[in-house]
């Protein structure tokens, strides 16, 4: 792997951070208006057309519309992104069930962070505790009033100072290099195009029940009226769909070499990379936090709690998954 530098590393990901910022509303932008072309293209035109009339595909009256449109699809998804930005730390001990640890509960841990925070010469992030006695960490925040670690209380127990040492620091790396940032960003704007996608689903499961029950009751314009509305509304479905799609595949390609990066910098910080490595094969065979139910969250965790499929399955997860395998990650740690 190609050697980059940690200041290279901050840069870059500041740059993806913006670059994030601008493509994924470019993405749902995009789908707004292929929604109002297919509808036109599908002869549906005329929910469009201000006379009512039949119009086909005109691309002049889709931009009209969709310029329309402009306005409220960027202030409801700026809106949307600020509050979900600002409660993001909430919303993360909300998930997992973390509480804060304080120092006389465990001054342990305290001592390694802060010992850690002085080698890397950043401030002390807040420091969580989620009560799982099974194995796993992560780092979360987006500025030095939010940036937390968060560790479990089986990984407290079962690693050793040295261990522990090499998870909290590759914990800290990832608020270094701003990782948890371009994270969160990127997790935030999935968010937004799942929670529509999943309300097209559900309208367009009703109006097809609703069809289905007025279709035994009434004929003629009132059936095709409702047929029209199920195919608007399966248009809608398909453009959130690819949309979606499009938007994991831009935040899975950002995530993989944070990892290594991380992993990296703990190794430097705690001073032994084999450490870390003993670290991340006890946490692989029994992860943690598995009982977390958004698969958004669960991507900030040093080791993933469903990460270790094999066959087929195995090779699609590692295809889409935000986490290298786990085993690559040892062997290089190994290799220092």
């Amino acid at each position: 792997m190609r050697y980059v530098g940690m200041q290279t590393q901050i840069s870059r990901n500041n740059t993806l951070s913006v670059l994030l910022l601008l493509a994924f509303p470019c993405i749902l932008l995009g789908m707004v208006w292929v929604f109002l072309a297919v509808l036109c293209s599908l002869g549906y035109g005329s929910a469009l057309s201000p006379d009512g009339m039949e119009t086909g595909f005109d691309a002049s009256l889709v931009n009209y519309y969709f310029l329309n449109a402009l306005p409220w699809v960027v202030g409801g998804v700026t809106l949307w992104f600020v509050i979900a930005y600002f409660s993001n730390a909430s919303m993360i001990r909300h998930a997992t069930g973390a509480r804060p640890l304080t120092r006389r509960e465990n001054p342990r841990i305290y001592n390694i962070v802060e010992n850690l925070c002085m080698t890397a010469g950043m401030d002390m992030p807040k420091i969580n505790v989620v009560d799982d006695r099974q194995l796993n960490a992560f780092a979360s925040g987006i500025d030095n009033s939010s940036y937390t670690v968060t560790v479990t209380t089986g990984i407290m127990e079962r690693l050793d100072d040295e261990e522990l040492a090499g998870v909290i620091g590759h914990e800290l790396t990832h608020i270094r290099n701003h990782d948890t940032r371009l994270l969160i960003t990127s997790i935030i704007f999935v968010g937004i195009v799942s929670t529509v996608m999943s309300m097209v689903v559900r309208v367009c499961y009703n109006m097809m029940w609703s069809g289905a029950l007025s279709s035994r009751s009434s004929r003629g314009n009132s059936k095709e009226r409702g047929g029209s509305v199920v195919v608007v509304m399966i248009v809608g479905l398909v453009c959130c769909a690819i949309a979606y799609f499009f938007m994991l595949l831009t935040r899975f390609a950002i995530s993989r070499r944070r990892e290594y990066m991380a992993d990296a910098g703990g190794a430097e910080l705690c001073g032994n990379p084999l450490a870390l490595a003993s670290a991340l094969r006890k946490i692989s065979g029994n992860p943690g936090l598995s009982g977390v139910g958004r698969e958004d969250v669960a991507q900030l965790f040093i080791v993933h709690p469903r990460h270790m499929v094999s066959g087929f399955m195995g090779f699609f997860n590692s295809m889409f998954s935000t986490h290298p395998d786990t085993r690559k990650r040892i062997e290089i740690l190994e290799q220092f």
